[in-house]
């Protein structure tokens, strides 16, 4: 039993999602980010970068328990476990690999730019709403020119890489984005969210989250609390 220490945002989703599609079986934990709960210190043994989500397998490549952060480093494990998501042949793998990387290092990041200086800084800055926004469009034109040539985003079949990019795209309005205006990415994101095993990935730790209202969540997510040494 996979142990999985998550919330319900874009990263955790990801790993949510692929143990569904793998049918692996786990056991969720709420890692609260708005309450602070990824400063603790057992939390931070197996997450030392104070991120989620992170994961415990007590069936590790050695027999041994393993644990592990970042969420593409969660992904690249339980495909290669599972041999499942990562392509089949040499080549297919680093197609994988390069769409997973454009999430990892573009995608999430800009995304999540977009999503804080649209919706949560304390006062709108004009150049960075715009900024992050038009890095937005231009990330769905690079996913719909690939998705207009291949039915996912790595080639003909479903993969990591789609797993990783889809969480991000659910919040599309909230970046400024409307999905009309990349037809191929609409075709995608709606064939990946009737898949059975995404509808229960994004249901994992739903109904825990609520609204960003509180000033101390803020602040906990965004404030000093972020840079305090541990």
């Amino acid at each position: 039993m996979i142990d999985v220490y998550s919330w319900a945002t874009p990263n955790g989703h990801k790993v949510h999602i692929l143990l569904e599609e793998c049918g692996l079986p786990y056991t969720a934990h709420a890692i609260d980010i708005g309450a602070g709960d990824q400063f603790t210190p057992e939390f931070l043994k197996i997450s030392p970068n104070n991120k989620i989500p992170a994961i415990v397998d007590p069936d590790g490549p050695d027999g041994q328990p393993i644990s592990l952060f970042e969420s593409g480093a969660i992904l690249l494990y339980l495909a290669g476990k599972t041999g499942r998501f990562l392509g089949e042949t040499t080549r297919e793998k680093y197609e994988v690999l390069q769409w997973l990387m454009f999430q990892m290092g573009g995608l999430g990041p800009m995304l999540g730019q977009a999503h804080h200086f649209r919706l949560y800084a304390p006062e709108q800055i004009e150049y960075a709403v715009n900024r992050y926004s038009n890095e937005a469009r231009r990330l769905y034109q690079v996913m719909d020119k690939q998705l207009g040539q291949h039915a996912y985003l790595a080639g003909e079949h479903y993969t990591i890489a789609d797993i990783a990019c889809f969480p991000w795209t659910r919040s599309h309005k909230n970046q400024g984005i409307d999905l009309a205006d990349f037809p191929n990415v609409k075709r995608w994101f709606d064939a990946i969210s009737a898949r059975p095993a995404v509808q229960r990935g994004v249901s994992v730790l739903a109904d825990k989250r609520k609204p960003l209202q509180d000033d101390k969540a803020r602040e906990l997510l965004f404030g000093k609390s972020q840079y305090q040494k541990r």
